[in-house]
């Protein structure tokens, strides 16, 4: 199993609007995808950062659903959309391998 997370640090001031733009995307992304994503936010530390997380079988599904999404027109215009509610360069993504 391969778990993909993806953080960022929202702007300053854009809490409520960066949380509904995430919620939009996780959205289109089940919809669109057939994928589950778990939309996160922290309990501790840093309260303004959102992350994201999801599962694939194998590093395969991952690839191909990658390829999908990154041809996907309207997706890309909606995530641009959003791209004035995260501070720049904050994103990061990690993938994990389950033990």
């Amino acid at each position: 199993m391969i778990s993909f997370v993806r953080t960022g640090a929202v702007a300053p001031g854009k809490g409520a609007q960066a949380f509904a733009f995430s919620q939009k995307i996780v959205a289109y992304w089940q919809s669109n995808y057939d994928q589950h994503i778990d939309l996160l936010r922290p309990i501790g530390g840093n309260p303004n950062r959102i992350a994201f997380t999801s599962s694939y079988k194998d590093l395969t599904e991952f690839e191909r659903i990658l390829n999908k999404s990154s041809a996907d027109q309207k997706y890309m215009e909606l995530l641009a959309s959003g791209a004035d509610c995260w501070i720049p360069g904050s994103l990061n993504d990690e993938m994990w391998r389950s033990a």
